[in-house]
Protein backbone atom coordinates (compact mmCIF):
# COMPACT_ATOMS: atom_id res chain seq x y z
CA UNK A 1 0.00 0.00 0.00
CA UNK A 2 3.17 2.29 -0.05
CA UNK A 3 3.01 5.27 -3.15
CA UNK A 4 5.34 4.57 -5.81
CA UNK A 5 8.08 7.49 -5.67
CA UNK A 6 8.17 10.11 -7.92
CA UNK A 7 11.65 9.18 -8.74
CA UNK A 8 10.80 5.78 -9.93
CA UNK A 9 8.19 7.44 -12.01
CA UNK A 10 10.66 9.44 -13.62
CA UNK A 11 12.74 6.79 -14.41
CA UNK A 12 10.27 4.78 -15.48
CA UNK A 13 8.97 6.98 -18.14
CA UNK A 14 12.65 8.25 -18.98
CA UNK A 15 13.12 4.52 -19.43
CA UNK A 16 10.07 4.22 -21.89
CA UNK A 17 11.53 6.63 -24.36
CA UNK A 18 14.92 4.95 -24.69
CA UNK A 19 15.95 4.91 -28.59
CA UNK A 20 13.35 7.12 -29.56
CA UNK A 21 15.66 8.79 -31.25
CA UNK A 22 16.78 6.19 -33.69
CA UNK A 23 13.19 4.49 -34.06
CA UNK A 24 11.97 7.97 -35.10
CA UNK A 25 14.58 7.86 -37.98
CA UNK A 26 14.21 4.30 -39.05
CA UNK A 27 10.97 5.04 -39.68
CA UNK A 28 11.32 8.43 -41.44
CA UNK A 29 14.52 6.89 -43.59
CA UNK A 30 11.44 4.17 -44.64
CA UNK A 31 8.68 7.08 -45.60
CA UNK A 32 10.98 8.67 -47.36
CA UNK A 33 12.89 5.67 -49.24
CA UNK A 34 8.88 4.63 -50.03
CA UNK A 35 8.24 8.38 -51.43
CA UNK A 36 11.74 8.37 -53.35
CA UNK A 37 10.78 5.25 -55.39
CA UNK A 38 7.78 7.15 -56.15
CA UNK A 39 9.05 9.72 -57.94
CA UNK A 40 11.29 7.89 -60.09
CA UNK A 41 10.42 9.74 -63.43
CA UNK A 42 11.93 6.33 -65.18
CA UNK A 43 12.76 2.56 -64.20
CA UNK A 44 15.48 0.90 -65.96
CA UNK A 45 15.29 -2.70 -66.47
CA UNK A 46 17.50 -4.41 -64.16
CA UNK A 47 18.08 -1.63 -61.99
CA UNK A 48 19.85 -2.62 -58.48
CA UNK A 49 17.21 -1.54 -55.77
CA UNK A 50 19.75 -2.08 -53.28
CA UNK A 51 22.18 0.50 -54.61
CA UNK A 52 19.44 2.94 -55.07
CA UNK A 53 18.53 2.14 -51.44
CA UNK A 54 21.82 2.38 -50.35
CA UNK A 55 22.39 5.44 -52.23
CA UNK A 56 19.37 7.50 -51.22
CA UNK A 57 19.44 6.73 -47.26
CA UNK A 58 23.29 7.68 -47.52
CA UNK A 59 22.12 10.63 -48.92
CA UNK A 60 20.29 11.42 -46.04
CA UNK A 61 23.10 10.77 -43.57
CA UNK A 62 22.16 7.29 -42.36
CA UNK A 63 24.78 4.72 -41.32
CA UNK A 64 25.53 2.03 -43.03
CA UNK A 65 27.32 0.51 -40.24
CA UNK A 66 23.33 -0.01 -38.91
CA UNK A 67 21.34 -1.43 -41.45
CA UNK A 68 17.93 -0.89 -41.73
CA UNK A 69 15.31 -2.83 -40.95
CA UNK A 70 12.82 -1.87 -43.73
CA UNK A 71 14.48 -3.17 -46.38
CA UNK A 72 12.77 -2.77 -49.98
CA UNK A 73 13.07 -6.13 -51.28
CA UNK A 74 11.34 -7.44 -48.11
CA UNK A 75 9.21 -4.33 -46.78
CA UNK A 76 5.94 -5.01 -47.97
CA UNK A 77 4.95 -1.60 -47.76
CA UNK A 78 6.79 0.50 -50.06
CA UNK A 79 5.29 -1.57 -53.03
CA UNK A 80 2.62 -3.68 -51.80
CA UNK A 81 -0.35 -3.72 -49.37
CA UNK A 82 -2.01 -0.81 -50.85
CA UNK A 83 0.35 1.73 -49.09
CA UNK A 84 1.87 3.33 -52.37
CA UNK A 85 4.05 5.80 -50.68
CA UNK A 86 1.28 6.34 -47.90
CA UNK A 87 3.94 5.14 -45.34
CA UNK A 88 4.59 8.23 -43.98
CA UNK A 89 0.82 7.79 -42.47
CA UNK A 90 1.72 6.38 -39.59
CA UNK A 91 4.26 9.47 -38.73
CA UNK A 92 1.81 11.87 -39.94
CA UNK A 93 -0.90 10.35 -37.53
CA UNK A 94 1.41 10.35 -34.58
CA UNK A 95 2.12 14.05 -35.00
CA UNK A 96 -1.43 15.01 -35.21
CA UNK A 97 -2.04 13.24 -31.93
CA UNK A 98 0.41 14.38 -29.79
CA UNK A 99 -0.01 18.27 -31.38
CA UNK A 100 -4.09 17.39 -30.45
CA UNK A 101 -3.34 16.05 -27.06
CA UNK A 102 -1.17 18.58 -26.13
CA UNK A 103 -3.49 21.17 -26.26
CA UNK A 104 -5.95 18.77 -23.76
CA UNK A 105 -2.68 18.94 -21.75
CA UNK A 106 -2.29 22.76 -21.98
CA UNK A 107 -6.12 23.55 -21.39
CA UNK A 108 -6.48 20.57 -19.16
CA UNK A 109 -7.47 16.80 -19.90
CA UNK A 110 -11.19 17.04 -19.07
CA UNK A 111 -11.93 20.75 -20.39
CA UNK A 112 -15.26 20.54 -21.94
CA UNK A 113 -14.18 23.14 -24.57
CA UNK A 114 -11.40 21.55 -25.91
CA UNK A 115 -13.21 18.30 -26.00
CA UNK A 116 -16.60 19.70 -27.47
CA UNK A 117 -14.33 21.92 -30.26
CA UNK A 118 -13.03 18.44 -31.00
CA UNK A 119 -16.08 16.92 -31.11
CA UNK A 120 -17.59 19.47 -33.05
CA UNK A 121 -14.62 19.92 -35.19
CA UNK A 122 -13.00 16.71 -36.15
CA UNK A 123 -15.34 13.73 -35.17
CA UNK A 124 -18.33 15.07 -36.65
CA UNK A 125 -17.16 16.22 -39.76
CA UNK A 126 -15.86 13.02 -41.31
CA UNK A 127 -14.95 13.95 -44.43
CA UNK A 128 -17.07 16.52 -45.33
CA UNK A 129 -14.31 18.91 -45.60
CA UNK A 130 -10.14 19.52 -46.07
CA UNK A 131 -8.59 17.83 -43.11
CA UNK A 132 -6.40 20.94 -42.75
CA UNK A 133 -9.21 23.32 -42.81
CA UNK A 134 -11.10 20.95 -39.88
CA UNK A 135 -7.75 20.33 -37.74
CA UNK A 136 -6.75 24.06 -37.44
CA UNK A 137 -10.66 24.96 -36.91
CA UNK A 138 -10.00 23.03 -33.86
CA UNK A 139 -6.62 23.74 -33.07
CA UNK A 140 -6.20 27.19 -34.01
CA UNK A 141 -3.06 26.44 -35.80
CA UNK A 142 -1.25 23.77 -37.98
CA UNK A 143 0.09 20.94 -36.28
CA UNK A 144 3.90 20.59 -35.44
CA UNK A 145 5.77 17.77 -34.41
CA UNK A 146 7.48 19.75 -31.33
CA UNK A 147 4.76 17.61 -29.49
CA UNK A 148 5.82 14.12 -30.82
CA UNK A 149 9.61 15.14 -30.12
CA UNK A 150 8.82 16.09 -26.42
CA UNK A 151 6.61 13.07 -26.14
CA UNK A 152 9.01 10.85 -27.30
CA UNK A 153 11.66 12.69 -24.97
CA UNK A 154 13.75 13.19 -28.19
CA UNK A 155 12.96 17.41 -27.18
CA UNK A 156 12.94 19.23 -23.58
Amino acid sequence: NEVIPAGLIKKLDKSGKYGQGFATTEYLAASLLDMDFHVLKEVHEGADVMKFEEAVLGDRGLLKQIPSRYRTTYFNHTMGGGYTAGYYSYIWAEVLDADAFSLFKQKGIFNRDVAGSFRQNILSKGGTEHPMTLYKRFRGQEPTIDALLIRNGIKN
